[in-house]
């Protein structure tokens, strides 16, 4: 996933607010956002070539979303990333605790949000150790928590602005789809060719062979009920499933 904006209890009736696009190529196969079958109490899509997942929540509003580090040469971890969130997500253990625990060496370079509804937590094995995050709207796209790239600073402004008209969903959306590309001498430099610096540079990201994959919003009321709303997308950015999953109850329904 390439762009994760978060409001952490920035809203009195919505504790936690989630808008994120998942970027990848569109050949590595997915399953669209679903309860899983062999735990249904979480909520998200899968990775189907390495078993893990991008971003999900569970009835209990555990919360978890990873993107990777834009380092082009490292080498490459031993276990995928989507691993991380997938084993939060399917523990008990506090935020803390989990990301105490976690073998950073053992990945390549990511970015992890956990939320065990009372702490969210920010976990990176390329910005020291983990870390409670106070109140407030965080961005992460794939540098570290809240880099002035300009489709991040311009993500978590509508963002802002668009968390004030929940429940309505259009403003987050209309952010993610956000297709403007950044001129050239404001692109960060990440050691990738200038095109892909370009390409890369939108919020919604659409070419043939890579782009933006799902567009989901996820939020936590207040009450406890859970929402996710996944657009996913093909090619060029082409539409394709719509999925819709909430739980009115603290415990699910």
């Amino acid at each position: 996933m390439c762009l994760i904006v978060v409001g952490w209890r920035a809203h009195p009736d919505y504790p936690l607010v989630v808008a994120a696009n998942r970027d990848e190529f569109h050949a590595r196969p997915t399953a669209d956002a679903a309860r899983w079958p062999d735990a249904p109490r979480v909520i998200g899509g899968r990775d189907l070539e390495a078993g893990g997942t991008w971003l999900g929540i569970t009835e209990m509003g555990r919360f978890a979303a990873v993107t990777n580090v834009r380092e082009p040469g490292m080498a490459k971890g031993e276990i995928s990333r989507g691993a991380l969130t997938r084993e939060f997500l399917l523990s008990s253990e506090a935020a803390s605790d989990y990301a105490k625990n976690i073998e950073p060496n053992r990945y390549s370079g990511f970015n992890l949000l956990l939320a065990d509804g009372d702490s969210l937590f920010y976990c990176s094995n390329r910005d020291g150790e983990p870390r409670p995050l106070p109140p407030g709207i965080y961005g992460l796209s794939n540098h570290l928590l809240d880099s002035p790239w300009p489709k991040l600073v311009k993500a978590r402004q509508r963002f802002g602005e668009a968390l004030q008209h929940l429940p309505a969903e259009s403003a987050f959306f209309g952010l993610l789809a956000d297709q403007a590309i950044v001129a050239d001498e404001s692109l960060p430099q990440t050691g990738v060719p200038i095109e892909w610096e370009r390409l890369l540079s939108a919020v919604f990201v659409k070419s043939e062979n890579y782009g933006t994959r799902a567009s989901t919003l996820v939020w936590q009321r207040a009450d406890g009920a859970i929402h996710l709303h996944e657009q996913s997308f093909g090619r060029e950015g082409r539409p394709l499933q719509s999925s819709v999953i909430s739980t009115s109850l603290k415990h699910g329904t």
